[in-house]
């Protein structure tokens, strides 16, 4: 009979937790860049207003 080798799930489950994590960074960084875009671009079309 076959055993279970739990070390290999357990660095597979490691692995789909550290690239969860650096996907949600991603995410928080492009939402926080995506922000400041939307901020710059209002300011550049209040110049252009005047």
């Amino acid at each position: 009979m076959a055993r279970t080798n739990y070390s290999y799930e357990k660095r597979q489950k490691e692995l789909a937790k550290k690239k969860k994590k650096e996907e949600k960074k991603l995410r928080k960084l492009e939402k926080k860049m995506g922000s400041t875009d939307e901020k710059e671009d209002l300011s550049s079309t209040d110049d252009e207003q005047l």
